[in-house]
């Protein structure tokens, strides 16, 4: 959803729904996921929405919370050597799920956008080398989709997805 209410969350239920992101699993029980996050009302808002492409701002700034997603890319072998995490996304995806997951458990939604400026939020948020951002989150009570501009209207339905057997295959890949 894009359509969000301008309810304000508390930064204990904002914890909690980030508590569920915690208990992900990941490989090694590494936890390579990070959240940077502002709640609306407060003085990091401002800076976490600069960081959205202009489009996802025009409806993310009535959401309650907004959050950075960030893995970490390398883990540092007991030799120092610093080793490339392959798994660093994959298990940043199951937190980022499971926050979404608690999310709506908990009345809230939550919508994900790669539309962000990466480099700003690397430079804005202090994230060190060895991190990537993967993606921003906005969370929010849903409101009214008439609350939105005439063309974002629209696209506040559910999306289509590509058949299973696109998707799945026994045995050999098949797809494209």
């Amino acid at each position: 959803p894009r359509a969000f209410t301008q309810e304000e969350i508390s930064e204990e239920e904002l914890l909690s729904l980030l508590e569920a992101a915690r208990w992900a699993p990941s490989a090694s029980n590494s936890q390579p996921w990070r959240f940077v996050y502002a709640r609306r009302g407060t003085e990091h808002f401002a800076r976490l929405l600069d960081i959205l492409n202009e489009s996802n701002q025009r409806w993310a700034k009535h959401a309650a919370a907004l959050v950075i997603v960030i893995s970490k890319t390398h883990t540092q072998a007991a030799t120092g050597e610093m080793r490339a995490a392959y798994t660093h996304a994959f298990d940043t995806g199951a937190a980022w799920f499971s926050l979404a997951l608690q999310t709506t458990a908990a009345g809230w939604h939550a919508h994900a956008m790669a539309g962000i400026d990466r480099d700003k939020a690397m430079t804005s948020l202090g994230v060190p080398a060895h991190y990537r951002v993967e993606a921003a989150v906005a969370i929010g009570r849903l409101a009214d989709p008439s609350t939105l501009p005439d063309d974002l209207r629209e696209r506040e339905k559910p999306s289509q997805r590509k058949p299973l057997a696109e998707l799945a295959f026994e045995g050999r890949f098949k797809g494209e």
